[in-house]
């Protein structure tokens, strides 16, 4: 048993089986935990059991997540048996009556301590790269992130999915790691008019459209529309670029009917520099009603109040005079222009107009 000021890590017992399967049966569980089975029941809860059974033989470890209190059961939480490199690797799962409350960040701390402790020297922690609470909960615990395992995991429709790598290793502070890009206040940026709100799957229809329009091509870099696969990993992969810190992509809303207007972004992030590029595309539809200054506005202001960023830039084509209007009423001064930068059809080279905002 282990014990910690907001959770108990205790064996699994058959008092727990109730709670197991109503918690696995739940598809916001299943969701990124492909080899439960669907529908899950009591006997594949007392599977579990006896699979935790075998992983303490095996060399693993595999605890309930109990109340301080009531001994509730609330998640589990295991470490495999160690690699030929005597690496561990931690999973949990936590019920969905229990989530918000901080309990797979203790227990995950909590296991850790435990971990090293016996002379473990390093854990690894793996996430579905759209499981942006456990990515979350793994930097709360003081893993940082280490990088992609591309198609590592196989999905229940039969494709496969990334998973984020994230790790801890013994003798490390495990202070919480702050994220360079923090998650925006309520989940929005709003001036009243319009909204800017995450990128996230729901957006790839919308999103894929938007980016094959003409227009939007035409000042893309390259100048080529994405197809849809292209796009759907993109709003996939959204949310874990951004707690990396690489890049931050938001759709631009109607604030009035929640209409999809638009994608800005926040992209070639320097930390050292403390620069980052922004760039924007809105429907015919929103053109014209100061939409795109706004949200560049709303961007940026976010940026230098919540983040170490103190530069922003932009870059145009020199005759895009409707994103020169956007740029100048954002507060952006024009920098100078760099000939042949950009990659233009056929081979070609484009000049950039670039622009520059400073903090304060």
């Amino acid at each position: 048993m282990i014990l910690s000021r907001d959770v108990v890590l205790r064996p699994p017992a058959e008092t727990d089986v109730e709670s197991i399967a109503r918690a696995c049966d739940d598809p916001r569980i299943s969701r990124f935990l492909p080899t439960l089975p669907v529908p899950y029941t009591r006997d594949d809860a007392f599977a579990y059991l006896r699979a935790a059974e075998r992983s303490w033989r095996d060399g693993g470890a595999s605890f309930t997540i109990a109340d301080t209190e009531t001994d509730e059961w609330m998640g589990n939480i295991g470490l495999r048996p160690l690699d030929a490199r005597g690496n561990g690797e931690v999973g949990y799962l936590v019920a969905p009556w229990a989530q918000g409350r901080g309990v797979a960040t203790a227990a995950t701390r909590a296991l850790t301590e435990w971990a090293f402790a016996l002379g473990v020297r390093r854990l690894e922690l793996l996430t579905d790269v759209e499981n942006l609470a456990s990515q979350r909960v793994a930097l709360a615990a003081g893993f940082q992130r280490e990088g992609v395992r591309r198609s590592a995991e196989a999905r229940r429709d039969g494709g496969r999915s990334d998973l984020i790598a994230f790790a801890r290793l013994y003798g490390e502070s495990g202070e919480r790691v702050q994220p360079f890009l923090p998650a925006l206040p309520d989940g929005s940026l709003s001036d009243g008019v319009v909204r800017l709100r995450p990128l996230g799957p729901q957006d790839a229809a919308d999103h894929h459209a938007l980016e094959n329009l003409p227009d939007v091509v035409r000042y893309s870099v390259p100048p080529e529309g994405p197809d849809m696969a292209r796009v759907e990993k993109l709003c996939r992969e959204a949310g874990a670029h951004w707690l990396a810190g690489e890049r931050v992509e938001l759709t631009i809303r109607e604030a009035a009917t929640d209409a999809f207007a638009g994608h800005i972004q926040l992209t070639s992030i320097v930390p050292v520099l403390g620069q980052a590029m922004t760039g924007y595309s809105l429907l015919p539809a929103f053109r014209g009603r100061g939409f795109t200054a706004r949200a560049v506005n709303l961007l940026v202001e976010w940026a230098f109040e919540h983040t170490p960023l103190t530069r922003v830039v932009a870059g145009t084509a020199p005759d895009n005079h409707a994103s020169h209007r956007v740029l100048e009423r954002a507060g952006f001064t024009r920098e100078g222009l760099v000939h042949g930068l950009l990659p233009g059809p056929d081979g070609t080279r484009l000049d950039d107009l670039q622009w520059y905002r400073l903090r304060g």
